[in-house]
């Protein structure tokens, strides 16, 4: 081996290892983005400085100075990319330079650098190339067509910024949120996470429809039909307390329901809502969606079936019959009504209603006016109760619990909050039936008075201390009174 190849094989090592470590200081230390086009590039700058300084020439050594500032170009980019783009736009002057520029700024500066390579090494002019024949130039004019549509697509995209990374579009019929913005092409993800990439000149063409800019918050609608005979009023009630107690629907701005038309087997109602965070729209549709078959249920509002559709419905009253059973051993074995006859308890539930409520809604809720009371007949629910502004647990209801019986004697307001942990039935009694029994047989005013004085000590955490003391004794007397005075002035006896 010759003395010039030894100190080659020397020189172009360790060129390229300082190379090496200078890039790994960059990207460690300054945060630049070096890949494969860095190391070529140390390759290329070991050799040629390798060569140049010791005086070698080899076959193609002509070529390894333009290679060199060409791969150059790709660590110049680099560098801009941190120190302009990111790190004086973004972090110093808080400018959020587009992707698509800066991949618009690469792209020029490269094609000028390899432009001006081809001109002063080689010189080759790029105009006159292309125009010395005529097929190549309608050949690549033809190739470059879409591209150039999409660059500038994109541009107008940009400058006109109907929307952003971020905002949440419809677009051919589909929900998607807009992932990254380049220069050829819009990246979009679905609510089913489905990556979309939409060419620029596509989107420019159709009529794009933000919903999430220039604020988040915005409103969606849905259409619910029901029953030619329900009075419409009745409908959109049942319909607003559906969309309220959905989870996702923002309580300000309220939901709103329409009456949007009259078809041939039913009534359309247009439901509007307002949510902020477009990625649970699904989630939010299925709540409100599922708490409308509830509602409907509750309010025996039919959900009608296309008029071609021929239905027959038997009735059974095997399901109610075996409800009201479960009912009437679940009231025998509660305290309140104890007191009743046999004939009293059959009048008692033959006018209670058999309600179902889903899981997620409201039974009752804390300080709204109520004059009936409920029992679990299946299911689970929650009860909370807020004070100070702020809400705490208090107890868990299960099969064959009774809630609410202070608000049907006494005309209180509902002292807590009531939610179905999940899917319940109930069933509920109102004033007017308990009245009915009350005018018939006046002595349980007393009966009833009596138990709920105990309810009160109880609760109070009275009664289990002092059961043996007079003082006792004395605040159930006057609880009695208290309460006795109460159910004869709502019940009006």
């Amino acid at each position: 081996m010759t003395r010039t190849a030894l100190l080659l094989a020397l020189t172009i090592p360790l060129v390229y290892l300082a190379m090496v470590a200078f890039g790994r200081w960059l990207k460690r230390r300054l945060g630049v983005q070096l890949g494969i086009m860095y190391q070529l590039f140390a390759v290329a700058l070991a050799v040629y400085f390798s060569t140049e300084w010791w005086k070698v020439d080899f076959p193609f050594s002509e070529h390894l100075a333009p290679a060199l500032i060409v791969l150059g170009t790709f660590f110049l980019i680099a560098l801009i990319r941190r120190f302009l783009w990111e790190f004086y736009f973004q972090n110093r002057r808080q400018i959020q330079i587009p992707k698509f520029f800066s991949q618009v700024a690469s792209l020029l500066i490269f094609l000028v650098v390899l432009i001006s390579v081809f001109h002063v090494r080689y010189g080759i002019k790029i105009p006159g190339l292309l125009a010395g024949s005529g097929i190549a130039a309608v050949i690549i004019g033809l190739a470059m067509q879409d591209l150039l549509g999409n660059i500038l697509s994109g541009f107008a995209l940009h400058v006109g910024k109907p929307f952003q990374v971020g905002d949440w579009l419809i677009l051919d019929n589909r929900h998607a949120e807009v992932v990254e913005i380049n220069w050829r092409s819009t990246r979009l993800r679905t609510n089913d996470n489905i990556h979309l990439d939409v060419p620029n000149n596509q989107i420019a063409k159709q009529t794009l429809i933000n919903l999430t800019g220039p604020t988040r918050l915005h409103a969606m609608r849905l259409q619910v039909g029901a029953d030619l005979n329900t009075p419409p009023n009745r409908v959109k009630d049942a319909l607003l307390r559906a969309t309220a107690n959905a989870t996702g629907v923002l309580a300000r701005p309220g939901p709103s329901v329409f009456l949007f038309d009259f078809v041939d087997s039913s009534i359309t109602y247009e439901v509007k809502f307002w949510l902020e965070d477009h990625s649970r729209y699904n989630e939010i549709v299925d709540s409100i969606r599922t708490n409308i078959w509830y509602e409907f249920q509750r309010d025996r509002i039919r959900i009608p079936f296309r008029v071609r559709t021929i239905q027959i419905e038997r009735p059974s009253g095997s399901s109610q019959l075996d409800s009201r059973n479960s009912a009437r051993v679940t009231l025998r074995q509660q305290p309140l009504f104890q007191c009743l006859s046999e004939a009293q308890l059959d009048m008692l539930l033959a006018g209670a209603k058999l309600e179902r409520f889903g899981r997620g809604e409201r039974l009752i809720e804390q300080g709204r006016d109520g004059d009936s009371m409920f029992v679990l007949l299946r299911g689970q629910a929650s009860v909370g109760v807020e004070r100070n502004g702020e809400s705490s647990h208090v107890a868990v209801l299960r099969v064959g619990d009774c809630f609410g019986e202070m608000s049907l004697l006494t005309g209180e307001k509902r002292a807590a909050t009531v939610v179905a942990v999940t899917d319940c039935d109930v069933i509920e009694i109102d004033k007017l039936i308990l009245g009915g029994i009350l005018q018939n047989k006046p002595e349980l005013l007393h009966e009833l008075s009596q138990l709920l004085a105990r309810r009160r000590l109880e609760t109070e955490g009275i009664l289990a201390e002092t059961a043996q003391r007079h003082s006792s004794t004395a605040r159930q007397r006057e609880y009695e009174t208290s309460f006795l005075t109460k159910i004869r002035a709502f019940f009006e006896l």
